[in-house]
């Protein structure tokens, strides 16, 4: 956001201003207050409101509460902390979060207020001024599109408006069905992939802005989602009886939404604009430093004081102690410890998406137990600065790479044929080659068949995008989460047994503590050296002698107050607690939503 946030702070506060209260049903601006006559007597102005939506279409909810709850990523906070209970989906009507339906809410205001008036500013204009406009329709046309995907993909069926407030005969909503949401999404990004530039063309420089590749790569992701399964019920009755966890009932429909998500993906891919980048680690060290790769389509910007509130590297970031050089960074969320053995030897992923240390109050790196692992792909010491705050690193969030499209487009051809194909394979390929530094020769085999490749694309989504907040709603849209978390719970019981697959892991680990002394800290993992059965006083003795520190990878990590790893714990027996299929798929709507917008009464999650 460093690029564009000072430009367009004032016209961000002139829509600011329009907003009535915080207990008007959508949060939304009245279009009656927009200064329409100034804001929209020029294009540059007009830029000006477009760049205004932007603030508004993420909030700190999408990663934090709606992130966890997975097999990658659970919350290290107390049980009867709200973000933990909706973390192990034990849902109630006062617990949900709201801030995130009400943010994307008030954008799509925004966006259809943009809508609506360079519509209208379009006519008449120039033909250079008309070019411009589109691109800016392009624009708010994806912004659009992209909120109502993400509330979509958390609330299911909601209220759906499409144009102004100023321009509606009444300010309630009710319900609209999930897959007409879904279908004016899908209209939305095509119109917007129509209008918007390409990144070559230089029009926009930074990825912080929607461009035609960053418009098929969201396009890819709706038409997955609406071709996925999701939680349904009867929009007539609200029956109990009738939620289930379904796709839509036409498949016809279904194959056109695979249809169009290779296709979108296919045009970035056959563009050739976009790239892997050599090494997986430089992906995340570039974001935390701000600078732009040929792997990044669309980033949200975190920049400075006014628009840096989402707290990441922070809340999801590594342990650092308030008196580090690196300030304090206390994380609410954690690795689930399973998911350090699900990455095979040698792949590069595995370090840096799960750090292995924390960072104390000498700048000593001290080595995790399995329960104290953090997330690694947004670590301060990364940084070349410690940012506005500790809580505002200036560190933007990842919305699009180029690697989810590469697997967007193996997984939408292996469903269209049923069978993944040569150029499924190829994308599949080349995110295990740059994971495994480019040796084939440790990537295994790549599926021919149907159902392996897609086990696969289960699998690596989760290797490749791990603690990017797309793992929840994945697990969902393959009606598999369930199942996936239930396996993960028992999995990580055998773990905390030392039995299974999991019988030979490290009991002990000896490491040598080394200080930190700068920033762009070019460590990726503290060294160790492992020991698969329990140590006599005798050998820790020997190992402290030789300045080694001994580190009980089933104990606690004291930095980073994680539990320990015993099947007995609260922790473990508590966690995923309230999941169950069939229900939690969907969150219900907290009740200050229907409270303000009589068009859902009656119209609650019926299982809630």
């Amino acid at each position: 956001m460093k690029k564009i946030n000072i430009s367009y702070i004032m016209i961000l506060l002139l829509l600011s201003f329009t907003l009535s209260s915080c207990e008007d049903w959508l949060d939304m601006p009245s279009e009656s207050k927009f200064d329409s006559s100034s804001v929209f007597e020029s294009v540059s102005r007009a830029e000006m409101a477009v760049l205004a939506c932007y603030p508004n279409t993420f909030n700190r909810e999408l990663y934090y509460q709606l992130g966890m709850g997975t097999d990658e990523c659970i919350s290290s906070e107390g049980d009867t902390n709200s973000k933990n209970q909706i973390g192990n989906y034990v849902y109630t009507t006062s617990n949900i979060p709201s801030s995130t339906y009400t943010a994307l809410y008030a954008g799509i205001e925004y966006a259809n207020v943009c809508i609506k008036k360079l519509t209208a500013m379009r006519e008449g204009s120039s033909v250079s001024d008309q070019k411009n406009i589109d691109y800016l329709l392009g624009e708010v046309y994806a912004i659009r599109g992209m909120n109502f995907m993400n509330i979509v993909r958390f609330f299911g069926d909601v209220p759906y408006p499409t144009k102004p407030v100023e321009d509606m005969d009444t300010f309630t909503s009710s319900r609209v069905s999930r897959d007409t949401i879904m279908d004016g999404v899908i209209s939305d990004l095509q119109k917007a992939a129509e209008l918007l530039p390409w990144k070559s063309q230089g029009v926009y420089p930074t990825p912080e802005r929607f461009s035609k590749n960053a418009a098929y790569g969201i396009l890819a992701r709706a038409a997955l989602y609406g071709a996925g399964y999701s939680l349904r019920w009867d929009l007539e009755s609200y029956s109990s009886g009738s939620v289930t966890l379904a796709q839509r009932a036409d498949k016809e429909r279904i194959n056109e939404l695979y249809e169009i998500a290779s296709e979108a993906c296919y045009e970035v891919i056959q563009k050739g604009e976009n790239e892997l980048e050599n090494s997986y680690a430089d992906v995340f060290r570039d974001l935390v430093n701000g600078r732009y790769n040929s792997e990044s389509l669309l980033e949200i910007g975190q920049y400075g004081s006014n628009v840096n509130g989402y707290s990441i590297g922070y809340t999801n970031g590594i342990y650092s102690h308030p008196n580090s050089m690196y300030s304090k960074v206390k994380p609410a969320m954690h690795a689930i410890p399973t998911y350090w053995f699900d990455f095979n030897d040698g792949d590069t992923r595995r370090d840096v998406t799960i750090c292995n240390y924390d960072i104390n109050s000498d700048d000593e790196r001290k080595l995790s137990t399995y329960a104290g692992c953090t997330i690694g792909k947004f670590r301060v010491d990364w940084k070349a600065e410690i940012g506005v705050a500790v809580n505002k690193r200036d560190i933007n969030w990842p919305m699009l790479r180029y690697a989810d499209v590469l697997l967007m487009y193996a997984e939408a051809e292996n469903e269209l044929h049923s069978s993944p194909g040569t150029e499924a394979e190829k994308a599949l390929k080349a995110v295990r080659m740059r994971a495994f530094n480019n040796d084939e020769s440790k990537i295994g085999d790549i599926p021919s068949t149907y159902n392996e490749f897609k086990k696969a694309i289960i699998n690596e989504r989760k290797l490749e995008l791990g603690f990017e907040s797309l793992r929840r709603t994945d697990l969902i849209r393959w009606g598999i989460l369930f199942e996936t978390l239930t396996e993960t719970k028992q999995n990580l019981i055998k773990l905390a047994n030392h039995t299974g697959s999991y019988h030979d892991a490290d009991m002990y680990r000896a490491y040598n503590s080394i200080k930190a002394t700068e920033f762009e800290d070019p460590l990726v993992a503290v060294n160790y050296l492992s020991y698969k059965n329990e140590l006599s006083d005798t050998e820790i003795a020997d190992l402290k002698t030789q300045g080694y520190t001994v580190l009980d990878m089933f104990g606690n990590d004291d930095l980073s107050n994680s539990k320990t790893l015993n099947a007995d714990e609260i922790w473990i027996e508590s966690l995923f607690r309230g999941l169950e299929k069939n229900k939690v798929e969907l969150l219900p709507l907290n009740q200050n939503m229907i409270d303000v917008n009589s068009g859902l009464e009656g119209q609650q999650h019926p299982l809630y």
